[in-house]
């Protein structure tokens, strides 16, 4: 983990130094087009060959059946049951507060109301990844935000082992969000597959879920035929800090994210040098004991302590970046949460360690990451619907309008428009 000096002059160089490129890689694009089109072409065929190909499992049905389910049930600690239920208690009552079905009406004119109205998309689809990254947190955090919108329809797609089986515990989150459609289905053929439809597997509208690149280009490629929640990239954390903060604790919430994966990315950003070394003293006596310490070594060497000369530095370096998580550990933490714009979810105060976002508050941790922070928001119960406009205009309303809509109608040359409003005060 590096150190760089950030001020006014060198903040530019700074930012250059921690961002990571997005996704650029053509090699895996032409991969991913090819399976694509040939699950298009082939369908549950190309399925099969793909799992069998990719995953090294033999299938002859890609539906877990209920029998699968049950032995989940069995299978599973019954402190992990416990507490993947009361973490979607807390998911579930976030989403469904957050959530506004109807918006007031706004009257625009004497006699015209305008309001929207929320409608779920009837069929959606999750994808969680496979192997390491088979995590039933991200389950529920998809399967209770789609419940809660009232998506009618919701398919999830997970690759199997080399023995055909899923992970009892992403089997257990899915069935308490009353998903029973589940798909022995992954990589870029799952997000084809959901995307066009095979006899197998229905064609959703919308689809959801992290991945590898690959997953990530077919999601991308298959946008404008299905929609998607957001790009996805490697997981990242950065901790703004002050030397009021405990180091201990900041090196263990930068390390939290690290263990992810060798893409991972931590920043710490303080004004305080000797904090940002007592820091990253923790971080090396806590990597040495922790399990993925061979993970957390790699992804260290894309992580960075910043140290900025004031505060509207360190605001400008966070707002730029855009993080995914950003922990605000300082004195005056409400400060600088009124000034940032630009991060995917915000945890303040010395006891709101990352990781409780990612299981148990409550927010989702499906979050923008890689910079999108700009432009997207988390994952909530309102991405898996959409907003529909109406509009109630009385006759007095029609009236008040009449002479504007029917100037810039002329204006425009739009003679059927005109007449749509004329005609109601001549016939």
């Amino acid at each position: 983990m590096k150190i760089l000096i950030a001020n006014k002059n060198t903040l530019s160089r700074s930012l250059n130094t921690v961002r990571r490129a997005r996704r650029k890689s053509t090699g895996v694009d032409i991969a991913v087009h090819k399976i694509i089109a040939t699950v298009r072409r082939s369908g549950d065929k190309a399925l099969f060959n793909f799992t069998r190909k990719y995953d090294g499992a033999n299938l002859t049905s890609f539906r877990v059946s209920k029998g699968e389910v049950e032995r989940a049930y069995k299978n599973e600690s019954k402190d992990v049951i416990r507490a993947l239920k009361r973490a979607k208690k807390n998911i579930g009552k976030f989403h469904l507060q957050s959530l506004k079905r109807r918006e007031p009406a706004v009257e625009t004119e004497k006699g015209v109301s305008v309001w929207r109205e929320f409608r779920p998309i009837e069929r959606v689809g999750l994808y969680i990844p496979g192997g390491k990254a088979a995590y039933p947190s991200t389950v529920l955090m998809l399967g209770v935000a789609a419940r809660v919108a009232g998506c009618k329809e919701v398919i999830l797609c997970v690759p199997p082992n080399a023995k055909g089986e899923v992970p009892d515990a992403v089997l257990v989150a899915a069935d308490l969000c009353g998903i029973s459609k589940i798909y022995k289905v992954g990589g870029a053929q799952a997000i084809a597959a959901m995307a066009y439809g095979t006899k197998t597997i229905p064609k959703v509208s919308k689809i959801f879920g992290p991945g590898n690149q690959y997953v990530t280009t077919a999601k991308l490629l298959v946008y404008g035929e299905v929609d998607i929640d957001m790009p996805a990239g490697p997981s990242e954390v950065l901790v703004f800090a002050d030397s009021s903060a405990n180091p201990a604790w900041v090196a263990a919430d930068l390390l939290s994210q690290l263990e992810h994966g060798e893409d991972s990315q931590a920043i710490l950003v303080t004004s305080s040098k000797p904090f940002a070394e007592k820091v990253l003293k923790e971080v090396a006596a806590q990597t040495a004991v922790l399990k993925r310490a061979s993970i957390i070594r790699q992804s260290l060497k894309k992580s960075f302590a910043v140290i900025t000369d004031t505060f509207d530095t360190a605001i400008s370096f966070i707002n730029e970046y855009a993080p995914e998580h950003l922990e605000l550990v300082l004195k005056d933490g409400a400060n600088a949460l009124a000034a940032v714009n630009n991060a995917g979810s915000i945890f303040l105060g010395p006891y709101a360690s990352e990781p409780l976002g990612d299981y148990a508050t409550g927010a989702n941790h499906t979050l923008p990451t890689s910079g999108y922070a700009k432009m997207f928001s988390a994952l909530s119960a309102e991405s898996f619907g959409k907003k529909i406009q109406i509009q109630k205009v009385s006759k007095q309303g029609i009236r008040n309008l009449k002479n504007t809509v029917e100037t810039l109608a002329a204006r425009e040359g739009l003679d059927a428009h005109k007449n749509a409003v004329s005609i109601r005060f001549t016939n």
